[in-house]
């Protein structure tokens, strides 16, 4: 059984290939109430015959006269339904729901049940165009995201900027970006500052304020001046094109629900055709009063009662409002296989670094001993200023009042640290054992901290320390609640960090398996191990650069922050496009609630049509029974679908 596949393609700006279901429902730009007129038509003329026929209004609305006024009202929608079902035909395929209320409509007009025939064929047309609006609404989304693709790009080429296609910017130029533009490139930030929209990409409503020299993302609006950005990426190797890619081939790879019941609809549709056959012939060699019309009318209810349409209609777009609902929150799926996946996860295990802290030193503590904490600072600072180590980095951030010390003769102590003047001070900054080997008392304090420590010395005193950390994620510790509150209690923390800083984080969070110093081939012999206990569902978190062998080893691969990551982009399943730890909870959460109503429709589906199908074989429903088997069902599977577009997770 076959129905109109919805393609990705179809929502890019421009395409040629636009969306249509056949030549009766095609859906251009501001003719949507042509695609009704049909319909319209079709309802007008059947509920005046119906009328006409009831109140026996006109004596002459009989014979000839009606058949055509039938035929007439069945066009409009009959029509194009049965030119589909030849073409499908014609191509080799005769098991169609075309094929079938086809043949189930023509079928009641050759036993004079004409108004039956046209309000099957109507209601099924009626239930083609809420198909294609619950599409339409459900992949909105997803073409919101497509639609940040970047139009045009300012490069400045011969002394001034022109406006070209971004496909035609190479790598090194230089491109402006007015208020309210998209950031057409990848690139560096060559302006002081910046202040970027990017909802579109990540999912994020507050602004991005960034410094010169940030990376910038295509796709990203710029808000508040007038910026310059040096291009790193031709557009095809950008993120947002890489992105827009994965997105149009989301729906590719399909659930193993969706997949079973396309293979079951094909078996299924022929059998009952060839059930419906025997419902007309074989009651002739077992009923002593066999009417031939009687039992070919069962058959046709039998027929339209078949139509798996609500099962090959709602399933995918069950999927497909999934994978919107998830864009929408700034959560990529390569493919609805992997929302059945995160359903079945029961254990998570987590990169430390970058998934649930900012990958940023942090001054955490200062202990100023004999010194005031701004003068010890700036001792520091001076030091500091002479390194390129991220620890320097952390303590620069530091703001001291005053004017700035300037250190002289600063010389490094290879693995210890530094040594130099400041004020006509010997300063010494580094570890314990710069301070041992100079003869310097360090106290015991200092040797329960496990995170980085920098000791400081002024002349040959010791003078303090300054504990450097990486933070938490704002959400890092509701991330680890709300895993627990939905059903996932097995998590592990491996990382490449000292063990010592593993553990203290895993505490915090609450995590209670956790290993540190580990090199990526040991994180991966971590997940093996897990794997074989069958019945670990896994899924990783990582940053999707060193973590991939993980990533790609694991039921389920996650990539946090992967708007910037190639290798997140290649390797993951499930791409996080901000830094936001807890979007894993949420995407857990929506996989849920996409199967959940998936599962919804396929017994409603089932449940129904069962019940009328033994209904109708027993001659006990009518043609209006078995509609709303057919469409009635294939409706509410629809609005039950359409029910993930206005969830909130």
């Amino acid at each position: 059984m076959k129905k109109k596949k919805v393609n990705l393609r179809d929502l890019k700006p421009n395409s040629e290939e636009q969306h249509s279901h056949d030549d009766g429902h095609d859906h251009g730009d501001g003719s949507a109430f042509k695609t009704y007129i049909p319909a319209i038509i079709s309802f007008v003329m059947l509920m005046v015959g119906i009328a006409v026929d009831y109140f026996d209004a006109i004596p002459q609305f009989e014979g000839w006269i009606r058949v055509v006024w039938y035929t007439l009202a069945y066009i409009p929608v009959g029509f194009p339904v049965i030119k589909e079902g030849w073409n499908s035909i014609k191509k080799g395929d005769v098991f169609t729901e075309f094929f079938l209320m086809s043949i189930a409509t023509i079928g009641a007009f050759i036993i004079g049940e004409y108004p039956e025939g046209v309000a099957v064929m109507l209601f099924y047309a009626v239930g083609e165009l809420f198909q294609n609006a619950a599409v339409n609404r459900a992949k909105g989304n997803i073409k919101a995201l497509l639609d940040v693709r970047p139009k045009e790009a300012n490069v400045f080429r011969d002394g001034d900027y022109v406006s070209v296609s971004p496909e035609n910017v190479n790598i090194g130029e230089k491109i402006q970006i007015r208020v309210g533009e998209k950031i057409p490139l990848d690139g560096i930030l060559l302006s002081e500052k910046a202040s970027l929209n990017t909802a579109a990409l990540t999912g994020e409503s507050k602004p991005d304020s960034i410094q010169k020299e940030a990376k910038v993302y295509a796709g990203s609006i710029n808000l508040e001046s007038v910026i310059e950005v040096e291009v790193t990426n031709k557009f095809e190797d950008s993120s947002i094109a890489r992105i827009l890619d994965l997105v149009q081939n989301a729906t590719a790879r399909k659930s193993k629900t969706e997949l079973f019941i396309r293979q079951f609809a094909r078996i299924y549709t022929p059998i009952v055709v060839f059930l419906a056959i025997g419902v007309t012939f074989i009651p002739y060699f077992f009923v002593d009063d066999y009417v031939f019309r009687d039992w070919l009318y069962r058959a046709l209810i039998f027929l339209v009662i078949s139509c798996p349409c609500a099962l090959v209609i709602s399933i995918p777009l069950g999927y497909f409002g999934g994978l919107g609902a998830a864009s929408k929150n700034g959560i990529l799926f390569k493919g609805a296989s992997f929302l059945d996946a995160m359903t079945k996860i029961n254990t998570l295990v987590m990169d430390k670094t970058g998934t649930v802290t900012k990958g940023v030193f942090k001054i955490k503590e200062v202990k100023a001993i004999g010194w005031n904490e701004t003068e010890f600072m700036q001792y520091l600072m001076a030091m500091e200023e002479q390194s390129t180590h991220p620890i320097a980095k952390a303590i620069l951030e530091y703001k001291a009042e005053g004017e700035d010390f300037e250190a002289t003769e600063v010389s490094e102590i290879a693995g210890k640290g530094l040594k130099g003047i400041v004020n006509g001070k010997t300063v010494l900054v580094g570890n314990k054992a710069l301070m041992t080997s100079n003869n310097i008392d360090v106290p015991t304090e200092t040797e329960s901290i496990v995170e980085s420590i920098v000791l400081v010395a002024i002349d040959d005193q010791f003078a303090g320390y300054v504990v450097i950390a990486d933070e938490l994620k704002e959400d890092a510790k509701e991330t680890i609640t709300a895993l627990h509150k939905v059903g996932i209690n097995n998590i592990m923390m491996l990382s490449g960090d000292k063990d010592s800083i593993t553990q203290q984080v895993a505490k915090e969070l609450n995590i209670a398996n956790a290993k540190g110093g580990l090199l990526p081939e040991d994180k991966l012999n971590e997940v093996e191990i897990l794997k074989k206990n069958f019945e670990n569902k896994i899924a990783f978190i990582g940053d999707g650069i060193n973590d991939a062998p993980v990533l790609a080893a694991s039921n389920v691969g996650i990539a946090m922050g992967g708007l910037g990551s190639d290798v997140a982009i290649e390797t993951a399943d499930v791409i996080i496009q901000t830094d936001q730890p807890s979007k894993v909870v949420r995407a857990i959460k929506i996989s849920r609630s996409t199967r959940k109503i998936v599962w919804q429709n396929i017994i409603l589906a089932f449940g129904v049509k069962v019940i009328v199908l033994i209904l109708g074989a027993g001659g006990l429903a009518t043609m209006w029974e078995a509609v709303f088997a057919d469409v009635g069902v294939a409706l509410l599977a629809i609005l039950n679908a359409v029910r993930l577009q206005r969830m909130s997770w």
